[in-house]
Parts: C-alpha cells; structure tokens; sequence
C-alpha cells in the first residue's frame, strides 16, 4: 500500500500547491491526458467564473459606493434647501470610502437639525390645529392626529408665518374665552335677578362651562358663542316680561292701598316691588327680586286686596265726595250735598255702575274741582279783602256817629288809631272794588260762566255795594245840607230873639249797649251766614237785579246718567 502525501496547512495553501497534489492523484489514478487537460480547462474555466463574479460584485460595489456618495449629496443639498439655508458644500478629494467618511457627519448634522424643525413645526401646526378645532367646535377630536409636516420648505421665515398665525389664534382664542367668560356672567347675574338653575341653563349649552374640576376647557366655538348669545336675550326678554308684569302689579298695590288707606307697615312688606315701579331694565339688578314665587305672592296679594276693595268701595265713594264738597266749600262755590249724597246711594245700591270707575272719574273730578279752586284763589283774596274794607267801612260809620268818641275813657286810644286806618282804607274801596271788577270780567271771559259766591254773584254784589255807597253818599251830602241849613236856621234866631234852640238829635245816633264810652265795638266775626250778606243792604234795595243760582250736583256719575253740571 502506497503512502499518501500529506495535506498541506491551509495557511499555505496555494493554486500551485493544489495543481502538484491534483497532478498526483491522478497519476495515481492513472487518468489519460485528454481527461486531465478537459479537468484543468474546466477549473481553469471556474477560476474565471468566480473572478469575474468578484469583479462584478467589485464594480456594482463601486456603483453603490457612487449611489451612496451622490444620495448624500442630493440628501445635503434638499436639507439646505428646505432649511432656506445658504451653505455650499464640495466633494473634496480622495477614494469613494474616504470621500464617505468626510460626508457623512455632514449629512448626519443637516438631518438632526431637519429633525428638530420638523418637530417645531409640528407641535406650532398641533396647536394651529387644535385651536381651529376648538373654534370650529370639535377640539376632542382632534387629539388622536398629528398633522402632517411639509418637508419641502422648513425655512424660517414659513416658521414665522406659522408662528404669526399661531399668535393671531391664540389671540382670537383669549378674545373668545373673555367673550364665553363674559356671557356666563350675564347669564349668571340673569339668573341670579330671576332665581334661575345658573348651572343647569349653561350645562344646556356645553357641558365643558360647568366642568367643576377644569379638566375640559371652556367650549369657544362659534355655535358655543351663539347659543350663549340666544340664552342672553331669552333671559333678559323673560326679565323684561317679568319686570313689566311685576310693575303692573306694585302700581295695582299703590292704587289699592291709597283706596284701601292701608298703613306703612302694611306696604312694607311689598316695598322691594314698590320700588321697581319706575326702574328700568338695566337698573333692577338685586337677586332673586324678579322670581316667580315674589309675582305670585304679589298676584296674590292683589287679589286678596281686590276682595276687599269690592266691600269698602261704598265708603271710599262717601270719603271723595266729601273731600268734593270741602273743596267746593272752601272756596265759596256752591254744591246740593245732600242731592249729591242721594245720587250716590242710588248709584251704589243699584250695583249698576262700576264703582271703580265711578271712583276713578271722582277722582278725576277732585283734580278739575282742585284746579278750578286754585283759579278762583286770586278772586278770593281781593273779594276777601273788599270785605274786610266793607265791615271797616261800616264800623268806621258807626264810630263817627258817635258823639262822644273823642271823649276820654278805655280803649279810646285804641278806637283813634283804628279810625285813622279804616279812613285809610275806605278811601282805597274804589280802587279795590274797580281792581276786583276786572279780575272777575277777566275770569268769567275766560271761563265762559259767572263767578259766584255762596250763590251770589261777585260782580252783582259789586254792582249792589256800588249804588249803595253811592245812595249812602248821597245821604250823607244831605245830611250835611240839612244840619247847614239847621245851624243857619239857629244862628238867625239866636240873632232875632237870642236864644238858641236845642240842636237836635243827629240821624243815626248809636245807641247801642256794647260799646265802650259811646264807641261802637270791633270788627263783625264773620260767620257762615254772614258770607251769604256781603251786600245784604244792597240786596234790600235792589233785591230784583240778583238772580239765586239754582245748586249744582258735584258729584261723578255715569255717562248715561243725565245730572247737570255746573260751577
């Protein structure tokens, strides 16, 4: 058996080597030479398949190589481009690994800073977009997406355009917020005016403006805004509402408690409606003061009032028609009282008038009566005062036909100072009667009907006192005549037989037992029937040129009813 040759090491195996040992085995084998030359062509064939198959994956190796180098390149330049920035960059020199190696942290560097402006750009765009959401009503969902970035421009100036955009919502946001805040303190205050569920009302716009924990931020979206708004006006038109309904009621309290003289500690206990008469929408802001359990506490009242207005209507009838006739009397106007009380009775009895209406024209009736009474006021005073000048008139007759006036004794001091201002006045009579005169012409051209005292009329009376003063006048120049003609008559017979008769007693001596040393008394007291006598020596002598005014009835009564009227 033939030794074998040993193997060599691997480390040293060569091409050679391995012919050597092929060459051996196959002589060895005894194989011809035509089979040897077909095996070391076919190796020889293989050699060069797997060297070409090197080469090639060599030279597609360059190519990547090549790819790389040109995708960085191209990745460099679309980097510096989107990043608006105006870096230039140059291959350099050196094999295609080296020129690799020299790119690379290049390329690396331009794609962290690509990286970090995309993610600044996507969290401005998350935020644009969430606001926009927010304002168009769907902020929730929203959250699940990120927006998408382009990353063909991340200059910065498309930055700062989306950063002013960024600014210009947030600003509408904060508008809009301030705006929601605003109106749920309207809708609050509102509420609170008119005892309203606050947080029901808003909860029925968005849940999120009564989130208690603030987790969910206030909706300030568009519908939002407009529902807010919608609540705003229905509350203030249900204040309005409100707020007219329960000022017809405080002015129907007022009405019935004038009526009803009810007392102020009575009317206390409605003094917050009261005094909502005259506010107006904006001015009544006072909590609770419009709720419905206070207007139907007021309807009620009103209509506990309305039931006892029915049973004292009657009394409050009398009262005005009493307060009437005070008027009418005061001011020396004529009225039948007991005519005008029997109508009324007749009236309410016959339960076919409405006696809130026939208290209504009373009163309408008390303010005519009041303003007639304030027109004759002028009238009244000079008529007053031509009376007082009439009664000093005539005390200062009596005075002087006193023999012993001047005579000394009590009160006759006083007696001279009062006669020295009766002359003063009396001589004033013809131009206060004159003045008076016209006054009253003046006032019934004005009113259309004769101006009349307790009955009388004023310008009759003048008339009456006039021809009177002129008759007393004219007696007394008589007087004078005759007591001339007596003292001539004396003084030619005291010079024929020389004595004097005794004079005779002057007409119209006082004789009177109240007065002091022979003086007549002091001013007349007026008294009801002495209004009636202004010029009752007048009347006696011209009693024909005065006509008596039938009385008038005062009262209200209805428009059907036929009751003359008069002044």
């Amino acid at each position: 058996m033939a030794n074998m040759p040993s193997t060599p090491s691997p480390s040293r195996t060569t091409c050679g080597s391995l012919l050597r040992e092929l060459q051996i085995i196959w002589d060895e084998i005894g194989e011809s030479d035509s089979d040897r030359d077909k095996m070391l062509l076919q190796l020889e064939q293989e050699c060069l398949d797997i060297y070409r198959k090197k080469v090639e994956k060599t030279r597609k190796y360059k190519a990547d190589l090549h790819q790389s180098l040109a995708e960085a390149e191209a990745e460099i330049t679309n980097i510096v481009s989107a990043l608006g920035e105006h870096a230039s960059f140059s291959r350099g020199r050196g094999t295609l690994k080296e020129q690799i190696s020299a790119i690379k942290p290049i390329l690396e560097e331009l794609r962290s800073k690509k990286q970090e402006r995309i993610k600044e750009f996507s969290e401005i765009q998350s935020q644009v977009v969430q606001i926009c959401a927010e304002i168009a009503g769907n902020g929730q969902s929203s959250l699940s997406s990120d927006p998408q970035v382009s990353e063909s421009d991340l200059t910065t100036k498309k930055l700062g355009e989306l950063k002013s955009h960024l600014l210009e919502l947030q600003n509408e946001k904060i508008f809009r917020l301030q705006k929601v805040n605003s109106h749920i303190k309207a809708v609050h205050e509102l509420s609170a005016v008119m005892s309203i569920d606050f947080s029901k009302t808003l909860n029925e716009v968005h849940s999120s403006l009564t989130d208690p924990s603030g987790s969910q931020s206030k909706s300030i979206s568009n519908d939002t805004l407009a529902r807010l708004a919608g609540v705003i006006h229905t509350l203030k038109q249900e204040k309005q509402q409100r707020l007219h309904k329960l000022q017809d009621l405080g002015r129907t309290l007022v009405e019935l408690w004038n009526l009803m003289e009810t007392s102020l500690d009575e009317q206390k206990r409605f003094e917050h409606v009261t005094s909502l008469i005259s506010s107006s929408v904006d001015e009544v802001l006072r909590q609770g003061c419009l709720a419905l359990d206070v207007i139907e506490k007021t309807a009620l009242e009103v209509e506990q009032l309305n039931v006892l207005k029915a049973s004292k209507m009657k009394e409050l009838v009398f009262k005005r028609q009493i307060e009437l006739e005070e008027i009418y009397n005061g001011v020396h106007m004529d009225v039948d009282s007991h005519a005008a009380r029997q109508i009324l009775i007749s009236l309410v009895d016959s339960g076919n008038v409405d006696l809130s209406d026939l208290l209504s024209r009373m009163d309408d009736q008390i303010a005519k009566a009041k303003e007639q009474a304030l027109s004759r006021k002028d009238i009244l005073d000079k008529v007053e005062k031509w009376r007082y000048a009439t009664e000093e008139e005539k005390w200062l007759e009596e005075y002087e036909r006193d023999e012993n006036r001047y005579t000394a004794g009590r009160g006759a001091h006083k007696n001279l100072k009062r006669a020295e201002k009766a002359r003063n006045l009396v001589s004033k009579i013809p131009a206060i009667c004159e003045n008076l005169t016209t006054k009253v012409k003046a006032w019934e051209m004005e009113k259309g009907i004769p101006f009349l005292y307790d009955k009388v009329s004023i310008l009759h009376s003048l008339e009456d006192y006039i021809v009177l003063r002129q008759e007393k006048e004219e007696e007394k120049r008589k007087l004078r005549e005759q007591k001339r003609l007596q003292d001539q008559l004396a003084a030619e017979q005291e010079a024929r037989f020389g004595s004097r008769p005794t004079p005779k007693k002057p007409l119209g001596q006082s004789t009177s037992a109240n007065t002091v040393v022979g003086t007549p008394t002091g001013r007349r007291v007026a008294t009801p029937s002495g209004r009636h006598g202004i010029s009752s020596a007048g009347k006696e002598h011209r009693d024909g040129r005065i006509n008596n005014i039938i009385p008038v009835n005062y009262v209200a009564l209805p428009k059907d009813d036929s009751v003359s009227r008069g002044t």
